[in-house]
């Protein structure tokens, strides 16, 4: 069984839409280095620089 880790142990990255920190996750374990948005609403909004608040 493999050894537990804690979440602040994890990798981390900031997401290029948003600019927020986010964790490893272990269904980014293939593609880890490919990953650049936190979540797939950034991933859609990601023509938008700055978050979703900016016109």
């Amino acid at each position: 069984m493999a050894k537990m880790r804690r979440k602040g142990d994890l990798p981390t990255k900031t997401c290029v839409t948003c600019g927020l920190d986010f964790a490893w996750r272990k269904k980014w374990a293939k593609d880890w280095d490919e990953v650049k948005h936190c979540s797939e609403r950034c991933r859609r909004n990601k023509s938008q620089p700055g978050g979703e608040g900016q016109p």
